[in-house]
């Protein structure tokens, strides 16, 4: 695990090239086909040669949440296993992590009206307002949450919209650790020193990305 632009997927590719291990993504947007650029998605002959699992499983326009990962992560896991190979989970995605070793909270599903609802009125009021209604409701989760951070101010708004109980009260007070029963994690995180060297890695990855072609791909 680590931040972007921090090599993990070379180095992921280099472990598997020496042990038996297989990939499983854990990564939100990689998850979805089209969406090659702009994620940093390995190219096509280097997945024909390591594959990743949980990449290229969705069409852009599809919802995936974190509960939906652990379903998934968990079954590849399995399978895994069941090959008398070690799963090697790679990618950025911490919520997808917590959720997967931890727990997740038993929330409400999505709820279409209440999202398209809360969509419209953040084109007319803007997502920083928006951020404001949810400090009145749930400071907690207004405290974690940007104010432009739009899906999870939607998420929060709509978890209390259906039920009543604020997001950081459910998460509080219900979680399902049996996704991870009978698993043993071991957790390497990388981290580039000094943090400088970082920034310049994901800008120089940013002008790599604009030379491919983002602009059209987000188009």
């Amino acid at each position: 695990m680590g931040a972007t632009a921090t090599g993990k997927t070379e180095i992921a590719i280099g472990l598997r090239e020496r042990f038996p291990v297989d990939i499983v993504s854990v990564d939100s947007a990689l998850v979805y086909r089209g969406m090659n650029i702009g994620t940093a998605k390995p190219e096509p002959e280097v997945l024909a040669a390591h594959p990743h699992q949980l990449v290229d499983i969705l069409e852009p326009e599809a919802s995936y949440s974190a509960g939906e990962f652990v379903i998934d992560a968990r079954r590849a896991i399995d399978a895994i296993h069941a090959a008398g190979r070690i799963p090697l989970l790679a990618g950025g995605t911490m919520l997808y992590f917590r959720a997967l070793t931890g727990g997740i909270a038993d929330l409400p599903p999505a709820d279409p009206a209440i999202r398209a609802r809360i969509d419209a009125q953040a084109a007319d009021a803007g997502w920083p307002s928006m951020h404001q209604r949810l400090r009145t409701v749930d400071p907690v989760s207004a405290d974690r949450i940007n104010e432009n951070d739009s899906q999870r101010i939607q998420r929060a708004l709509e978890v209390y919209e259906q039920s009543g109980v604020s997001l950081s009260q459910w998460q509080a007070k219900s979680t399902d650790n049996t996704r991870a029963a009978g698993l043993e994690f071991i957790k390497l995180g990388l981290v580039v020193e000094p943090r400088m060297r970082l920034h310049t890695r994901i800008q120089d990855r940013l002008k790599v990305m604009i030379n491919n072609g983002l602009e059209e791909e987000v188009k």
